[in-house]
């Protein structure tokens, strides 16, 4: 790999298939690069892990709502603290509605991809397909150098 890319071929494969599955190395770097170079052609970036997601396509495009971490610590009160659920808006819906009116859309790069289920990923694949305005990038795993596929073509193969 070039140690300066143009990211050219990503944001030409991101274009035609709407969503991919990238293979990083592990030590990472290369993510960042990639990420300016969509910035740099129109793109705005949401970043966010796959862990403890959930249900992704509650997340993404419905209200849904959250319990805050147990950790441990028992309410002192008659119980009304046990329940509390915060409600938080669909994160894609928002921030499609905040892009500028110049920019070509809008990229979710999850992390840590590797632990969605393969149902998870093919709502991913077709999200583009929904919403003309949303690309996917999904980090399937790592590699010794930085590649990428259409996610479609990952769903078995990281199991």
């Amino acid at each position: 790999m070039a140690l300066i890319t143009t990211g050219k071929g990503l944001i030409r494969d991101l274009e035609k298939y709407g969503a991919l599955g990238v293979y990083a190395p592990l030590e990472g770097g290369f993510e960042g690069r990639y990420r300016r170079r969509l910035r740099a052609a129109g793109y705005n970036a949401l970043n966010f892990t796959a862990r403890g997601l959930g249900d992704v396509a509650a997340y993404l495009t419905r209200i849904h709502g959250v319990r805050p971490p147990h950790l441990g610590k028992k309410s002192t009160s008659s119980g009304a603290a046990v329940g509390y659920v915060y409600y938080v808006p669909p994160i894609l819906t928002y921030q499609l509605q905040q892009l500028p009116p110049k920019s070509k859309g809008l990229v979710l790069w999850i992390l840590e991809g590797h632990v969605l289920s393969d149902q998870e990923l093919e709502y991913l694949a077709a999200l583009p397909s929904m919403e003309p305005r949303v690309k996917v990038i999904v980090e399937r795993g790592g590699d010794r150098f930085f590649r990428w596929t259409p996610l479609e073509k990952t769903f078995a193969v990281a199991s």
